[in-house]
């Protein structure tokens, strides 16, 4: 009888207290609430399988911003029922129990295997003046199982992947660190601590916390997607979902700090052109706006620059795109600084740069003035774009490189967290910093063209950028070995926090480590390993400072280095239909493009704590070298190059699939560790049976060709499927629909290889065209045994 009364109340939304050991609860449309000695509790079911939990001290309101979930809660089915002091709230996914003795919550799957349990008195709520706001800092343990798995928390360079036994203390949002509270278990279910606050996280085998500077309460959400992509898939749904990028963004990129005319930017493209190396992109770093007094004015203000319509049209016309920096942040003598300091919209602290002169090192008597803006405040992001939209979209500039989108806070005083923004002090939402700007830049060019897909290169990130059309940088790295190394499992991470498009600097940001440059063969080769590492990253980006990076510096054709770097940019473009397929696996089924071995080999344990492999896509699986093998030192700043020997490097291959050495095709089993020989143009690689993939035409830029004669690779050994997608490459019109779906299924057990009818159209779709089937073992090479199949969008088959 007690049982249905609890049912009743539910459905109909009752508010009518339910007494049960001295506490109380009550049934609401969304879960339940409960009052405990010290604090209130209330559990809320989003959709089946996420749920919000808010606690606070009794009698104490509580408000949130909400800036990273978007999402609303479902109308969803849920049961109630006592057993002893706890209550039980099931979904048709989820069961989530509260002890109300304690207050502390346990989550379980549907039919009762056991997923997360909040720790007995975990919840921490004391007092704290934020800047006057009589505040809290709020904390919440959790227990894990003894040899659980976790993942994401953001970027950090610390190397490791497996975030078990690791203590971030207040973290907050830096240069080559970004923080996203949110992580999830190799058992498939995820938390978001949804803060925006200086935030610690800390893992021992005794419990598993969250704590915030500053909060009106305990607020997170608990997610059950059954493993990696599901968990992935419930955080997106939470706080959006990933758009597609434009084709040319998965191309080869050239950057550098700086390209200080216009006449070398151009010229830069003009050059790749001339070498027959592929390019897609070039970059343009700061001050085309002239001196740091006029830092970000967002206009072309320097006499280099004094011609840039005929800069975009002359990169275009070479079939290129172009993508400028902005910052956050506005020199004294710009007009937008002068409009926001008016209206009290700059944070006053120190940013880059602190000097107006230009010297190295800084005259730090002339101060710059530069300030950031308050990016909380909707009335600051207009005026941005504003500026921006006047002063450099209508040249037809093709993507935003939003630098310092942290901010950079230089010379920072205890105080600085004071300061007051539009939505409370600094302290209170200083993570969230990233994903506003971001925001309102993607959200204005959104609202006033859907011709071009948004595209922003961003240097940090939070819960939810991924809506904006962003793809996050690792920052401002040095140039080792080690860093190399610690690239893999930061940009896995960072991907196992929901955000799927992350890159690095190829070759690293700073040379401090190499005083002799390009001249160092030890960089050489690491610039070449790095190039390869970064032709399996969503972006392929080569930049840094100290030094040029373009592919002539490091030599000529016949030069090892200049080799294998053309060898993989050529890779990366035979690689593009498999790439942008990837990324509407992302887009419309919440996939991941960098994914951790876990992710699809979870029933492995030997992968959980694999730092230097990942799969790109669901077929590839990589290990990048990211240790000398082909230089020999000669005494403290020398060393020379040395070939005589060919070296190798060891990988071990998961459990539960066959795969194919990629450069031989030979097949090997899982579960074991392989070694092969590494050349400098050589890194490991391996395809997974069943796989199957599409190359493209060798081209000098991604759209060059069209895609009417794909070789389609098939790697035998276990069913496998593939769609490739297809769409006008640069425009939204694929969110009306417009675009078609090919689906491929190789039946292992016939040999058969089937095409499905084509789904979708859209504007200058191949009606007609050949896919040329290849059975793969035969290695990368293989030009033998194919099989030309004549494709009108109707279902055929092929026997191989």
């Amino acid at each position: 009888m007690l049982k249905s009364i609890f049912k009743a109340a539910l459905y109909l939304g009752a508010a009518f207290p339910i007494i049960c050991s001295a506490q109380t609860y009550q049934p609401t449309t969304l879960g339940a609430k409960a009052v405990l000695k010290d604090q209130s509790i209330e559990i809320q079911f989003y959709s089946p399988d996420i749920v919000r939990v808010i606690k606070t001290p009794v009698g104490r309101t509580f408000r949130t911003e909400g800036l990273s979930v978007i999402k609303k809660p479902e109308q969803t089915a849920l049961k109630l029922s006592k057993r002893g002091d706890a209550v039980d709230i099931a979904s048709s996914k989820l069961k989530v129990s509260l002890d109300l003795k304690t207050g502390a919550i346990s989550y379980a799957t549907a039919k009762g295997a056991s997923l997360l349990k909040e720790k007995t008195d975990g919840a921490s709520f004391k007092p704290f003046d934020d800047a006057g706001n009589k505040t809290l800092t709020v904390a919440q343990s959790f227990v894990l199982d003894k040899d659980e798995a976790i993942y994401g928390l953001g970027q950090h360079q610390r190397g490791n992947l497996n975030q078990r036994n690791q203590v971030y203390k207040n973290m907050m949002q830096g240069n080559t660190e970004d923080v996203v509270p949110f992580i999830q278990s190799v058992k498939g279910y995820g938390v978001f601590w949804d803060n925006y606050s200086p935030t610690t996280f800390s893992d021992t085998q005794a419990e598993t916390f969250f704590s915030s500077d500053v909060g009106e309460g305990i607020d997170y959400y608990f997610m059950n997607g059954g493993n990696a992509d599901g968990v992935t898939a419930k955080m997106r749904d939470l706080t959006g979902q990933a758009p597609m990028m434009p084709l040319w963004t998965f191309g080869f990129w050239q950057s550098k700090e700086r390209y200080k005319t216009q006449d070398e930017t151009v010229g830069i493209v003009k050059k790749y052109r001339e070498l027959g190396v592929p390019l897609d992109g070039i970059v343009q770093d700061w001050q085309y706006w002239g001196n740091n007094y006029l830092w970000n004015s967002m206009e072309f203000l320097n006499v280099d620059f004094s011609n840039p319509r005929k800069m975009m049209t002359d990169v275009h016309n070479l079939n290129a795109h172009l993508m400028i920096s902005i910052w956050s942040s506005f020199g004294p003598e710009t007009k937008p600084y002068k409009d926001m300091k008016a209206k009290n919209m700059l944070l006053d602290f120190h940013t880059w740069p602190e000097s107006g002169s230009e010297l190295w090192p800084p005259k730090q008597d002339y101060p710059s003035g530069v300030r950031p803006y308050d990016v909380y405040n909707p009335e600051a992001r207009n005026i941005y774009w504003n500026y921006l939209s006047k002063g450099l979209f209508p040249f037809g500039i093709d993507g935003w490189w939003m630098d310092s989108t942290e901010p950079d806070h230089l010379s920072a005083k205890p105080t600085d967290l004071d300061i007051k923004t539009y939505l409370g002090s600094f302290r209170k939402v200083r993570n969230a910093y990233p994903l506003m700007g971001v925001g309102g830049v993607y959200d204005h060019q959104r609202a006033v063209s859907s011709d071009k897909r948004v595209f922003i290169l961003t240097r940090s990130a939070f819960a939810g950028q991924q809506r904006y059309g962003a793809n996050t940088w690792s920052g401002d790295i040095t140039s080792s070995w080690e860093t190399l190394a610690k690239q893999i499992p930061t940009g896995l991470n960072f991907s196992l926090s929901a955000i799927p498009y992350w890159n690095a600097d190829i070759g690293g940001f700073f040379l401090t480590k190499y005083p002799r440059k390009l001249q160092d063969a030890d960089y050489r080769e690491l610039y070449a390993r790095w190039m390869e590492f970064g032709t399996f990253t969503p972006l392929m980006r080569s930049h840094g400072a100290d030094a040029p990076r373009e592919i002539w510096q490091f030599g000529k054709k016949g030069d090892k280095v200049y080799d294998a770097a053309e060898k993989f940019i050529n890779l990366r473009y035979r690689l593009l239909p498999y790439i942008y397929s990837a990324s509407w696996d992302i887009t419309a089924h919440q996939s991941s493009m960098m994914r951790a071995l876990f992710m699809d080999f979870a029933a492995d344990k030997n992968v959980w704590d694999i730092n230097g492999e990942y799969m790109f896509g669901k077929s590839i699986l990589v290990n990048p070298v990211t240790k000398g093998m082909y230089t020999k030192t000669q005494g403290t700043n020398s060393n020379t190059e040395d070939f005589s020997a060919v070296k190798s490097q060891e990988t071990y291959l998961p459990a539960g699939a066959s795969w194919y050495d990629f450069w031989t095709g030979q097949k090997l089993a899982g579960g074991a560790k392989v070694t092969r020989e590494t050349p400098l143009d050589i890194i490991p690689l391996y395809i997974k049976a069943g796989s199957i993939l599409p190359f493209g035409p060798q081209v000098q830029y991604s759209s060059e060709k069209k895609w009417d004669n794909l070789e389609i690779r098939v790697y035998p050994g276990a069913d496998g499927d593939f769609t490739l997608y297809e769409d006008e490459n640069d425009n939204y019109n694929y969110e009306k629909g417009q675009y078609s779906e090919i689906t491929f299924h190789w039946d292992d057990k016939k040999g058969t290889l089937s095409i499905a009818d084509r789904k979708g159209k859209f504007k200058g779709m191949l009606n007609n065209r050949t896919f040329n089937v290849v059975l793969a073992p035969a290695g990368v090479n293989n030009s033998t045994n194919v099989k030309a199949v004549s494709y009108t969008g109707k279902k055929t088959s092929i026997k191989l």
